[in-house]
Protein backbone atom coordinates (compact mmCIF):
# COMPACT_ATOMS: atom_id res chain seq x y z
CA UNK A 1 0.00 0.00 0.00
CA UNK A 2 1.28 3.44 -0.89
CA UNK A 3 1.62 6.13 1.78
CA UNK A 4 0.79 9.80 1.45
CA UNK A 5 3.02 12.03 3.60
CA UNK A 6 1.25 14.80 5.49
CA UNK A 7 3.74 17.57 4.82
CA UNK A 8 3.75 20.62 7.13
CA UNK A 9 4.02 22.90 4.08
CA UNK A 10 0.71 21.60 2.72
CA UNK A 11 -1.26 21.46 5.97
CA UNK A 12 -3.08 24.73 5.20
CA UNK A 13 -4.57 23.13 2.08
CA UNK A 14 -6.02 20.15 3.93
CA UNK A 15 -9.44 19.49 5.34
CA UNK A 16 -9.90 20.56 8.99
CA UNK A 17 -10.63 16.96 10.03
CA UNK A 18 -7.36 15.65 8.57
CA UNK A 19 -5.38 18.51 10.16
CA UNK A 20 -6.93 17.76 13.57
CA UNK A 21 -6.29 14.03 13.26
CA UNK A 22 -2.68 14.69 12.22
CA UNK A 23 -2.13 16.83 15.32
CA UNK A 24 -3.76 14.18 17.50
CA UNK A 25 -1.56 11.50 15.93
CA UNK A 26 1.61 13.47 16.66
CA UNK A 27 0.56 13.77 20.30
CA UNK A 28 -0.60 10.16 20.67
CA UNK A 29 2.21 8.48 18.71
CA UNK A 30 5.61 10.21 19.14
CA UNK A 31 7.19 7.78 16.63
CA UNK A 32 5.47 9.75 13.85
CA UNK A 33 7.69 12.74 14.66
CA UNK A 34 10.89 10.85 13.78
CA UNK A 35 10.50 11.17 10.00
CA UNK A 36 11.22 14.25 7.89
CA UNK A 37 7.48 14.68 7.48
CA UNK A 38 4.95 14.80 10.29
CA UNK A 39 2.96 11.68 9.56
CA UNK A 40 1.63 9.65 6.68
CA UNK A 41 -1.69 8.15 5.74
CA UNK A 42 -2.29 5.20 3.47
CA UNK A 43 -3.69 5.76 0.03
CA UNK A 44 -6.54 3.39 0.91
CA UNK A 45 -7.56 5.43 3.95
CA UNK A 46 -7.36 8.74 2.11
CA UNK A 47 -9.43 7.31 -0.75
CA UNK A 48 -12.09 6.08 1.67
CA UNK A 49 -12.12 9.46 3.42
CA UNK A 50 -12.56 11.37 0.15
CA UNK A 51 -15.17 8.90 -1.13
CA UNK A 52 -17.16 9.26 2.10
CA UNK A 53 -17.02 13.05 1.97
CA UNK A 54 -18.29 13.01 -1.62
CA UNK A 55 -21.08 10.56 -0.80
CA UNK A 56 -22.25 12.62 2.15
CA UNK A 57 -22.12 15.91 0.24
CA UNK A 58 -23.97 14.42 -2.74
CA UNK A 59 -26.57 12.68 -0.50
CA UNK A 60 -25.94 9.15 -1.78
CA UNK A 61 -28.33 6.32 -1.02
CA UNK A 62 -28.23 4.29 2.19
CA UNK A 63 -27.16 1.27 0.14
CA UNK A 64 -24.11 3.12 -1.13
CA UNK A 65 -23.20 4.32 2.36
CA UNK A 66 -23.60 0.80 3.74
CA UNK A 67 -21.15 -0.52 1.15
CA UNK A 68 -18.66 2.17 2.16
CA UNK A 69 -19.03 1.12 5.81
CA UNK A 70 -18.12 -2.41 4.73
CA UNK A 71 -15.00 -1.09 2.97
CA UNK A 72 -14.03 0.78 6.13
CA UNK A 73 -14.34 -2.36 8.25
CA UNK A 74 -12.13 -4.29 5.81
CA UNK A 75 -9.52 -1.50 5.84
CA UNK A 76 -9.52 -1.43 9.66
CA UNK A 77 -8.69 -5.14 9.74
CA UNK A 78 -5.95 -4.87 7.09
CA UNK A 79 -3.99 -1.97 8.58
CA UNK A 80 -1.41 -2.65 11.31
CA UNK A 81 -2.13 -1.29 14.79
CA UNK A 82 0.74 1.19 14.64
CA UNK A 83 -0.95 3.18 11.85
CA UNK A 84 -2.48 5.71 14.24
CA UNK A 85 -3.51 8.32 11.67
CA UNK A 86 -5.12 5.67 9.47
CA UNK A 87 -7.13 4.18 12.32
CA UNK A 88 -8.26 7.58 13.61
CA UNK A 89 -9.33 8.62 10.11
CA UNK A 90 -11.24 5.38 9.54
CA UNK A 91 -13.02 5.80 12.88
CA UNK A 92 -13.93 9.37 11.99
CA UNK A 93 -15.46 8.46 8.64
CA UNK A 94 -17.27 5.50 10.17
CA UNK A 95 -18.89 7.83 12.71
CA UNK A 96 -19.77 10.36 10.00
CA UNK A 97 -21.57 7.64 8.07
CA UNK A 98 -23.60 6.59 11.13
Amino acid sequence: MADIPILPQLIQLMDDDIVSLTALTLVANPECRVWNYSACISQLTMSLYLMTQCQLNLHHSVTSLTQTLHYIKVAQRRLPRGRTLDHLTLELIERKLH
